[in-house]
């Protein structure tokens, strides 16, 4: 056990921004969760259009997502600190990353079943959203926050 927890330190000192982008990861799976129950919810039972549906769903996902990267992704950057200023930052970053996924989804349920369409815009959002977090909102602030 020991070897193996060498081993992954290891490769997270040669590589910190795949260690990054896997924190990103694993805070992005958690928000699947919630934007897929208030993606079914707003679609589902409320019956709202695709959509508001996809908006609403985003716009619950945002905040948890903020306040997660804050806290574990871009610890260093941050300082674990949540700030009004970065996560409007962090919200209109997002809404390249809204667009993104929408237009995915519309294009999409055209040729596959809606809920395996909202899974691959998933993955699309998750491309732009890392890197729009990366290098826009959590961006270095100076020589050995490089990673």
């Amino acid at each position: 056990m020991k070897l193996l927890l060498n081993r992954i330190v290891s490769a997270a000192s040669l590589n910190p921004i795949a260690v990054k982008m896997a924190s990103f990861a694993s805070v992005g799976l958690a928000n699947t969760g919630i934007d897929l129950a208030a993606f079914t919810f707003a679609y589902k039972v409320l019956e709202f259009p695709l959509v508001p549906s996809n908006v609403v769903a985003w716009l619950v996902a945002v905040s948890g997502s903020y306040v997660m990267n804050t806290m574990i992704t871009f610890r260093a950057e941050s300082g674990r600190v949540l700030r009004q200023r970065d996560y409007l930052s962090f919200v209109a970053s997002g809404i390249l990353g809204v667009i993104a996924t929408t237009t995915t989804l519309v294009i999409l349920t055209n040729y596959v079943p809606v809920f395996t369409a909202k899974l691959i815009s998933i993955l699309v959002g998750f491309a732009v959203n890392f890197s729009m977090s990366h290098f826009i909102v959590f961006r270095p602030t100076g020589p050995s926050d490089i990673a």
